[in-house]
């Protein structure tokens, strides 16, 4: 193991006390911290701690810490060095939240262990993904999660450099395989949730925009389209909500907010253009309401709203129906029902444009 014992940290005093004084005007970085923590460890544990290490490492530590947030969790590693740390800085504005950080400094010091490099990149990967997509609670839950994880790896490298049972060494990495898969699938489920409110912002903004216009609208005077709209508009925010609390809708979550909010804006739009194009198949004659003929116009009109809202709230309602009015498509439609090939998927498991089944 002496090959392990031999780095930057255990370089004669003076030269660190020289990169030290010459990098004292600016910030540390991660693995100056660390270099300089494993010589205030090492000579705290001898009893020889002197001032000039003690300030070195003071310094470090307040400057990464003033950068980068207050290190609220850490681990150290007694006989290399090496480290990982969670930081914590607050958010820039009063209601956001503190924003979370990960620091991880062995992959010199796991060149010889690729099992445990592997893990601890798993780590890195999942932390840069819980950073960039998630917020508040979620994002400092599954930054726990990893940094757990990343600690107990970290202690299998100091064990490692210690000559500890390999045995009991290979279960520990077992395990710790086990955890960090439970936080990917913690990740997930915090930013799958977290994109379906997106989604929903999106959404609910454009139907309000058609609600708010075709009401002007049809205040003024009564317009089958603009209603269908409304109806098929409303219709598909009520299938996504749906399918939300049903536990069926899922998103790619990894495209980022603009991108979820732009796809939550197309789905009412959608709806609502399936639902004018039953309203004028029906207007048209090309179909025919199931009403009884002595019916009054308010009735049929309220008959076509719900029409409307169906189609809006099934896409595949709509194509069928559609699909079945026209003589030359009728056979092609009658085939398809009885292929079983091409199964129709019913709306309830239909994915949304953007959505992913994961």
């Amino acid at each position: 193991m002496t090959e392990m014992t031999q780095s930057l940290a255990s370089v004669p005093s003076e030269t660190h006390t020289s990169v030290s004084n010459a990098a004292a005007a600016r910030v540390p970085s991660f693995p100056e911290l660390v270099y300089a923590h494993f010589d205030w460890w090492r000579e705290t544990r001898s009893g020889a701690l002197t001032e000039a290490t003690k300030t070195r490492y003071e310094h470090a530590h307040e400057a990464f810490e003033a950068t980068h947030g207050e290190i609220v969790k850490a681990y150290w590693c007694s006989h290399i060095e090496s480290a990982v740390v969670m930081t914590e800085k607050p958010g820039r504005f009063w209601w956001s939240g503190p924003r979370c950080g990960f620091h991880r400094e062995s992959d010199w010091a796991t060149q010889d262990w690729p099992d445990i490099a592997a893990e601890l990149h798993r780590c890195d990967e999942l932390s840069v993904r819980a950073k960039t997509v998630l917020t508040g609670v979620r994002q400092r839950i599954c930054m726990s999660l990893v940094m757990a994880s990343a600690s107990h790896l970290m202690s299998l490298v100091d064990r490692r450099a210690a000559n500890a049972d390999k045995i009991a060494n290979a279960s520990s990495l077992a395990q710790e395989q086990l955890a960090l898969a439970k936080a990917e699938g913690y990740y997930d489920d915090a930013a799958n949730g977290q994109a379906q409110i997106v989604y929903f912002v999106g959404m609910a903004a454009v139907a309000l925009v058609l609600g708010v216009g075709a009401a002007i609208w049809l205040g003024l005077s009564w317009a089958s389209p603009v209603a269908a709209l409304v109806a098929g508009a409303t219709g598909a925010v009520v299938s996504v909500i749906q399918r939300i609390t049903a536990g069926k809708f899922a998103l790619d979550y990894d495209v980022g907010r603009p991108y979820a909010v732009f796809l939550g804006g197309l789905r009412p739009l959608i709806g609502g253009a399936f639902a004018m194009a039953i309203t004028f198949a029906f207007t048209g004659g090309l179909l025919h309401l199931p009403v009884a003929a002595g019916e009054s116009e308010d009735h049929r009109r309220l008959a076509l709203v719900v029409v409307s809202f169906f189609a809006g709230f099934s896409e595949r309602w709509a194509q069928d129906t559609l699909a079945a009015a026209l003589p030359s498509m009728a056979p092609k439609a009658a085939a398809s029902k009885a292929d079983p090939a091409p199964a129709v998927v019913t709306h309830a498991s239909e994915p949304t444009p953007g959505a992913v089944a994961h």
